[in-house]
Parts: structure tokens; sequence; C-alpha cells
């Protein structure tokens, strides 16, 4: 299992590489194919979209066939394929459609692992587990930075994306040959439940908001935003973006690991989820009363919001508490869809915003400012809602 588990680490390498590789490319996919960041902000919306739809099927997949085939399956037809047909685009078009397969592709990584934690580990170490797998698979969000903007500059990027879909089918090959799924309690009581016994979960509910929102700042930015923010407002080359997405991506790997021990240490989950994300709202309305100051300083918020925006598996850890052991697949990926739906929600709509004003607003240091606004502002939302919420499960 646990070779199997360290697949699953390269699987969830390759989905966080897809999530956020875009902001290093848009210059070149500009100039080759004459995609503007409107274009790649609908692609990058469209991961998202797609990653968030597939979480109802995998759910039911992970629960009726176990991780193996899942994973497995979908990352050889999503990242090979999707990888693939990246490579041979010749337009904004093949860019959206690959990222969508991407989506497919990296749709039930991360949950497979998160079952086979909730199905195999005792509670109390979910949290840092869930956080691991993320912070050594954000090894991927790093590879999307500054080293792919070398690679980018040695070989070009379409023999880089030749290589990432050999990577995929390898992996994929090594999954369906390694991972085991968790083995059934054939004593235990056969036990009925849908997605409805979720939705109408209280403890549940409150939750939600939160975690449609709390991925929002760091991943908009880092998928996407920081690549035309960085090159617009402070006139940076891809290698520079490479270097100033770096810095976030190596604190969001960062992030993903203190979560676990910071919740520990306080002995709350409530208070140190609620706490990282007013620190994020915080930064990103920094960032819009001081859209413009220097590169670095902005570098350096975007790298603050990267490492506290971090969250994700500890509202992971504290929804898990909610859940039945029979819905646990269904219950990750309902929970997994809203994370990543509220990210694709939110490009969809940010791409609406920079198509809705002219090109040279677009570019401007208020357009940015709007941005930042928006995602401080919903974060917020959240936040508020999730105050409510109950520290632990009912007894």
């Amino acid at each position: 299992m646990k070779l199997g588990i360290l697949f699953l680490v390269f699987g969830y390498f390759l989905s966080q590489f897809y999530r956020s590789f875009l902001a290093v490319l848009t210059p070149v996919l500009g100039t080759d194919l004459g995609a503007t960041a409107s274009d790649l902000s609908f692609a990058s919306g469209l991961w998202f979209f797609v990653f968030a739809a597939m979480q109802i099927p995998v759910g039911w997949a992970l629960d009726r066939f176990g991780p193996r085939f899942t994973a497995a399956s979908l990352l050889a037809i999503g990242g090979g394929g999707g990888a693939v047909v990246f490579a041979l685009a010749q337009g904004p078009t093949a860019i959206s459609v690959a990222m969508a397969l991407f989506g497919v592709g990296g749709a039930p990584v991360l949950m497979a692992s998160y079952y086979i934690f909730a199905r195999y580990y005792p509670q109390g170490m979910f949290s840092t587990l869930a956080g691991a797998m993320i912070g050594f698979g954000s090894a991927g969000n790093l590879a999307g930075s500054a080293p792919l903007a070398y690679a980018v500059a040695t070989w070009g990027w379409r023999e880089t994306m030749w290589v990432l879909a050999i990577a995929a089918f390898l992996i994929a090959g090594a999954l369906l040959l390694i991972l085991r799924n968790p083995v059934k309690d054939a004593d235990a009581p056969a036990q009925k439940g849908n997605l409805l016994d979720l939705l109408t979960n209280r403890n549940l509910l409150l939750l939600f908001p939160l975690m449609l929102v709390n991925y929002v700042p760091a991943a908009g930015l880092r998928g996407l935003w920081a690549g035309p923010y960085f090159e617009d407002v402070y006139a940076l080359d891809p290698i520079g973006i490479g270097r100033a997405t770096l810095m976030m991506a190596t604190a969001m790997a960062l992030g993903s690991f203190a979560y676990g021990p910071a919740e520990r240490m306080l002995r709350s989950k409530k208070r140190v989820i609620l706490t990282g994300n007013l620190i994020v709202v915080s930064l990103c309305l920094t960032l819009w009363a001081f859209p413009q100051t220097s590169w670095m300083a902005s570098a350096l918020l975007f790298t603050a919001i990267g490492f506290f925006g971090a969250s994700f598996p500890a509202i992971m850890a504290h929804g898990q508490l909610f859940l039945p052991q029979h819905l646990t697949g269904r219950g990750m990926t309902l929970l997994n869809l809203f994370g990543i739906g509220g990210v694709g929600l939110m490009q969809f709509l940010t791409s609406a915003m920079a198509k809705s004003v002219p090109v040279e607003q677009a570019a401007s240091p208020a357009f940015y400012s709007s941005l930042f606004l928006l995602f401080g502002i919903s974060l917020l939302i959240g936040c508020v809602i999730y105050a409510f919420s109950s520290e632990t499960a009912p007894a």
C-alpha cells in the first residue's frame, strides 16, 4: 500500500502541475497561438470546472470499485491524453480541450489517497497525512514555475508536454499494477446512503461555503493571474514570472505541511482554519489597496497568500469528522467538488471581467486591484459562515 501511495503522490504531482503551469506559459502561448489572458483564464477555469464535475462520479467509483482502477484509468485518459492534445495545439480552443482533459486526469488522484487515509489510519492522523500528500505533491506546483520556464526556454513547450504525456501514462500503469484497494469489512452490515444525506447535514452545510472559496486566492493567483499580473504591471519576462511563482509555490507546499502540526498544537481545527483564512483576507485587501508597489513586494504578498491559503487539507479533515464510513468516497469528493469548483467558477468570472473591459484597461493595476478585492471579500464571507460551524462531530 505504501508503494501505491507513492505513485499516487507522483500522480498528484502531475495534477498540481497541470492546474498551475499556464501562468508561466502566458507569454509564449500568446506569441505562438494568439492566446490572450482571457483565453487562458477560461481554459484554467475549465480545468477546475471539469475537475469539480468529476468528483461525483469519482466518489461513486471509489466506493464501488476502489481507488486502484479509478485513479489509474482516469489519469491515463486525462493526464496522458490531455498532454498529447496540448502538445499538438494550434490555437486557444485546443488549449481549453487539453485543460478539460487534465481536469479529468487529476480528479481521482488526491481523493484516492484521502479515501485510503480515511479507511486505514486513525482520524487524528488524517489532517497531517492529507497535508503531507498535498505538500509532497506540490512539487508539481514548483515544477510548473521556474523549472518549467527553463525547460521551455531550453527545449520548447511542445517537447515539454510530450515528456509529461509519457510520464502520465507510466504513472497510470504503475498504479494499475501496484496500488491495492482497502479491504472491506465483510462483517459490517450493508448501509445505504446518498449525496442527499450529506447535503442536508447541518455540520457540512456550514463548511461548504468556506470550502468553496478557501482555495480561490492561492489557486487563482498561482494557477493563472500571477503571470499576466507580473507581465502587465511589472513587465517581467517568463523567467522572472517563473521566479515569482516559484516563491508562491514553495510557500503553498510549506503551508500544507504546517496546518496539521498547528492544529495539534492549538488542539482546534476550527481555530487554525479560521485564523489562516482571515490572514489571507487581509493579504488580498492589502493587494487591493496597493496593487503596484514593487514586483518583490507583490511577490512576497503572493507568497504569504500561498502559505496561509493552504488550509484545504485541514478543512477536509474537519469535514471528514461528519462523514459516515459507507459514504467516505462520496463525502470526500463532495467536499473536494466545492473546493475545486469554487476556483473554477471564479476563473470563469474573472475571465468575463477581463473581457468586459478594453484590453489596455484589463492590463492596468486598477483591474488587478478589482480581482484582489473580489478574492478577499468572497473569502471573508466564507469565514463568517464557517465561524458558526461545530468543532467536533456530535457524540
